[in-house]
């Protein structure tokens, strides 16, 4: 049996070419929540996030991706998605509700904004 070693600090893979998926979250109130999505993004090989507010990332969460994963900041969120809608990009919310399709069995366009709302508010 092979033995398992878990490999940490590991140097990241440049992919082929950039990701097809950019993620927008809108005034996220936790930090943690914040911090994780950061350090999924990176692992996803995602460089940007564009985030509506003012909750700062706990690096202590997101670990190397708070240094590779750089955050624009915007006051609304609303002129920035039709900007990208017009450029062609599929705008995705992330929400459950009772008519939402799950994220499992959902296909994802080429060039998608995955918007991820509040945890209160939603979207």
């Amino acid at each position: 049996m092979r033995r398992f070693t878990q490999l940490r600090h590991k140097s990241p893979t440049l992919l082929p070419r950039p990701p097809q998926l950019e993620l927008v979250c809108d005034h996220l109130q936790s930090r943690a929540n914040l911090s994780a999505i950061v350090r999924l993004a990176g692992c996803f090989g995602l460089s940007e996030l564009t985030l509506a507010g003012s909750t700062r990332v706990d690096p202590q969460i997101a670990r190397d991706a708070a240094k590779t994963v750089s955050i624009t900041r915007r006051r609304t969120l609303a002129p920035y998605l039709e900007r990208r809608r017009e450029l062609g990009y599929s705008l995705v919310g992330l929400e459950q509700t009772t008519d939402s399709d799950s994220l499992f069995e959902f296909v994802f366009q080429p060039r998608t904004l995955l918007v991820i709302g509040n945890e209160r508010r939603g979207l």
